[in-house]
């Protein structure tokens, strides 16, 4: 099975996989866990060992994290490689609810790496400036 794995500082991945369930349906191969505040990064591996229990070695991880570099990335990675999971993991940082939502639609459809070129694009082109245009001869503005 491929697992989209989620992790975040304090509430991001367990809101991003509501917003998921809310947008793509309730999948029991999206986990999230998040660093609560005031949290160790040792407390943080207790609770992301937990929640990637049900996985196997067989099976393929897609690690979404919020900022690369940061604590429960580097935490998730080094419990990942304790259990030997590494190797069945594909890592991408800057989580976005675009690049979460292609990620867990897309992940069964094609192989890793166009998978990941994918969700990279459209996390990247989902990245606008929004301007409202209003019209003078109009109080109302017009989105």
């Amino acid at each position: 099975m491929n697992y989209v794995v989620l992790v975040s500082h304090g509430g991001m991945a367990e809101g991003m996989k509501i917003s998921l369930n809310m947008l793509a349906g309730p999948k029991d191969e999206v986990l999230a866990v998040g660093l609560p505040d005031g949290s160790t990064a040792d407390e943080f591996a207790v609770m992301f060992a937990d929640k990637i229990a049900p996985i196997t070695a067989e099976d393929e991880i897609i690690l979404l994290a919020d900022i690369i570099g940061g604590s429960p990335l580097t935490t998730a990675l080094n419990v990942l490689a304790e259990k030997g999971m590494l190797a069945n993991t594909t890592i991408l940082g800057g989580m976005s609810l675009p690049l979460a939502l292609t990620t867990c639609i897309m992940k069964d459809m094609m192989d890793k790496e166009t998978l990941v070129a994918t969700v990279l694009n459209e996390a990247l082109g989902s990245m606008k400036e929004f301007k409202v245009v209003t019209s003078d001869d109009d109080d109302e503005e017009d989105l």
